[in-house]
């Protein structure tokens, strides 16, 4: 028989304590949130307010577990070590109900310790790099059971043998979850999770030393505040329906509402702490390393800019140039056209044979195909201000691999002299993209008859040639150009405004 911890007299289950005492004291949930919140804040340097105030609550919501149908998995991780993350988790044991350290436990042994018949555990697994990091194998037992244990209801199956027998069993998934470690965590997990993006203490921020023989008579006490007042809450905490501020939504809102409707319960600064807490905290999140697909699906759109279509050879030749991009090195090869075609094709996108003009033919692929998985994988584009050179001339269809395009006629190209005074020759108008093809191999060998001459060749007035998208003398690379018998020459730096706002997009390098 259990009796109750606070008054001693009735029995009860643990860890509950009897409904006289919960009845007594469940109307300080807001002292004792406080309370914890400058516990916590005397040995834990937070890389936020937010994340001080979210860990406060996720504490709180460890001891009303079965008011949840999800509960949020908290996740310390830092780059590097000595940043707070043990430290947390430590603070942490003293005030959760019955915490279990997961450091090297098997697999079976989590399952069944979930499964307990005294109780939930809240589980507190630190290290977890050495679990799921780049150098650790594959652990699909451990990382099934965490990513289901958020929802409950959720079980995983066992065989068991009863002497000649198999039978089957379920063990129940659910429970509260904080987790410790060095980088990231997989994709499934961190969107299970409040994030705490823990960091190394500046030489300014100073904690008092832990020692748990010290500390851990003043933690639990707050821990049996806090289950005093769940046993009480139970049934406002499964009655609770909390408002989401915006940007806080779908899985987002599953993890935020045991945290809000706490918040909530306590009243005046909390419920807005923690709504702003929230909303930081899940922008936060966002702002991690995409997937590689996401990746993949963002530069495409950067690299088509306003493109109707493009091949695959320039795909790959673009994505590969992009600065600090991974197309160049994904397991010490380039990306090539199998490997795009396998990413794309579990988006929907499958590639296409392209008319280039006449007879020639390529794969490539195609903004119709792209847009829908732009829209609904990536956050809007920033517009284009108005004026830029990437803007696009109303009626006009880009594209880099040679179909048509109109109304671009009457672009004026203007740039200056030695002398500062303004050029007035005009460049060429065209109104076909397949007059401006650039074949590949055209730059810097356009004019072997000339090999180093281009740039200093007389003009007819007899002047050094100059740039001529910004007319300034220099250091110039030679362009064939559709109209142009003499070709363009181009500063490097020039070369991009030039193609943009000529309209063609179709260099060749």
């Amino acid at each position: 028989m259990t009796y109750c911890p606070t008054c001693g007299r009735n029995p009860c289950r643990s860890p509950g304590f009897c409904a006289e005492c919960a009845k007594t004291d469940a109307g300080e949930i807001r002292s004792i949130l406080d309370d914890v919140h400058a516990f916590l804040g005397r040995f834990v340097i937070y890389p936020s307010k937010e994340a001080h105030d979210a860990h406060v609550l996720w504490i709180a919501h460890t001891h009303c577990m079965d008011a949840w149908e999800s509960t949020p998995r908290i996740a310390f991780l830092s780059p590097e070590p000595k940043s707070g993350k043990t430290r947390a988790l430590e603070i942490s044991e003293l005030l959760v109900p019955n915490a279990v350290e997961a450091v090297n436990m098997s697999p079976a042994y989590i399952f069944r310790k979930i499964g307990d018949e005294n109780g939930l555990p809240t589980l507190l697994h630190d290290e977890i790099d050495t679990l799921f990091g780049p150098k650790a194998k594959e652990n699909e037992d451990i990382r099934g059971l965490y990513n289901a244990g958020h929802r409950r209801g959720a079980v995983v199956g066992r065989c068991v043998v009863h002497g000649k027998k198999v039978l089957t069993e379920e063990i129940s998934a659910f429970s509260a979850l904080a987790l410790a470690g060095l980088g990231w965590l997989p994709d499934t997990l961190l969107s299970r999770s409040v994030i705490m993006r823990m960091r190394r203490r500046a030489p300014h921020e100073k904690v008092t030393s832990f020692r748990r023989r010290v500390h851990a008579v003043e933690g639990n006490k707050l821990r049996d505040q806090l289950a005093v007042w769940a046993a009480g809450a139970v049934k406002e905490m499964t009655e609770a329906r909390p408002v989401m501020p915006d940007g806080v939504e779908d899985r987002d809102a599953d993890m935020w509402e045991p945290l809000l409707a706490i918040a909530d319960a306590a009243g005046e600064h909390w419920p807005k702490r923690a709504r702003v807490a929230a909303v930081t905290l899940v922008a936060a999140a966002a702002d991690r390393e995409p997937s590689l697909g996401i990746r993949l699906l963002s530069d495409l759109r950067d690299i088509f800019g306003q493109a109707e279509q493009m091949t695959t050879a320039v795909v790959l030749e673009r994505l590969t140039k992009l600065p600090e991009a991974p197309w160049n090195e994904l397991k010490g090869k380039p990306l090539n056209d199998r490997g795009l075609a396998v990413r794309l094709r579990q988006y929907g996108v499958k590639s296409r044979t392209l008319n280039l003009g006449g007879e020639s033919r390529s794969k490539g692929y195609v903004r119709e195909d792209l847009h829908d998985v732009w829209k609904r994988y990536l956050a809007p584009a920033p517009p284009s201000p108005e004026g830029s050179v990437t803007s696009v001339t109303s009626g006009t269809s880009l594209d880099f691999q040679g179909s048509k395009v109109t109304d671009v006629t009457g672009n004026e190209g203007y740039g200056t002299d030695e002398g500062g005074e303004k050029s007035t020759e005009k460049s060429t108008a065209v109104a076909d993209v397949t007059d401006v093809t650039l074949v590949a191999g055209y730059r810097g060998d356009a004019f072997p008859e000339l090999p180093d001459c281009l740039r200093r060749a007389p003009k007819s007035n007899g002047q050094p040639r100059l740039c001529d998208n910004c007319g300034a003398p220099g250091d110039l690379n030679p362009w064939n150009w559709p109209n142009r018998p003499d070709g363009i020459v181009l500063h490097s730096s020039c070369e991009a405004p030039w193609f943009d706002s000529e309209g063609r997009g179709n260099e060749s390098q």
